[in-house]
């Protein structure tokens, strides 16, 4: 008797601390053990978590510098939305598969949910709250408009922020950059046709010089 409630205990000790400690191959819960140091004992190998401390890191975003306090492998994704409460840029697949997520690093669109903040400590960050500071901006925002591009709504600052990065790139692009371009960014509404056409529109208003 006292041998089957030994066991029961045990195996209900067990369970509790599975459920806490969740090991999987090399794997650890940090969200659950995010300030925890010191070793575990894993199929007889002995592996070292450390915490990773956070750090104060500085950005320009859309103009402004302001200093951060996040850890420095937070994506920056997280820290635009979460940290600086510019909601404007979207979470969509955290696997820089879609591009709801894009932002731009100096100039340059990149993917927010993978890139580790700390990768652009001091870089210049525009979001899609920012974009209409500059001319291409302008005319893809008034072009977008025109066209009637978004339906759902969901995936269009990614699809206006790879927009921009395009004709700052090339301000005449041909439909086949545009498409190779614009693919990258998942429409599920399927306006590519439309995107098409307002990029087109933009590109002629800049040559124009901005005029209607």
């Amino acid at each position: 008797m006292v041998y089957w409630f030994l066991m029961v205990f045990l195996k209900v000790i067990i369970g509790a601390i599975q459920r806490i400690v969740l090991i999987e191959g090399s794997s650890f819960n940090w969200q659950m053990f995010s300030d925890f140091e010191g070793r575990i004992q894993c199929n007889n190998r002995v592996k070292t978590y450390l915490k990773k401390e956070a750090l104060m890191i500085s950005l320009e975003v859309n103009g402004k510098k302001c200093k951060v306090d996040v850890r420095p492998d937070t994506p920056l994704l997280w820290v635009i939305r979460e940290t600086l409460g510019l909601t404007g840029t979207k979470y969509g697949c955290g696997m820089a598969l879609c591009g709801a997520c894009t932002v731009h690093v100096n100039g340059e669109a990149i993917r927010s949910c993978v890139t580790p903040v700390s990768s652009v400590d001091g870089k210049r960050i525009t979001t899609i709250e920012g974009i209409g500071k500059t001319k291409e901006g302008k005319a893809i925002q008034e072009a977008w408009i025109s066209d009637d591009v978004p339906q759902c709504g969901y995936c269009q600052s990614g699809q206006i922020m790879a927009a921009i990065a395009l004709l700052k790139r090339n301000p005449k692009p041909a439909d086949t950059e545009i498409d190779e371009t614009m693919s990258g960014i998942l429409c599920r509404c399927g306006t590519y046709q439309r995107i098409r056409q307002a990029i087109h529109r933009a590109a002629k208003k800049m040559a124009q010089g901005g005029k209607r």
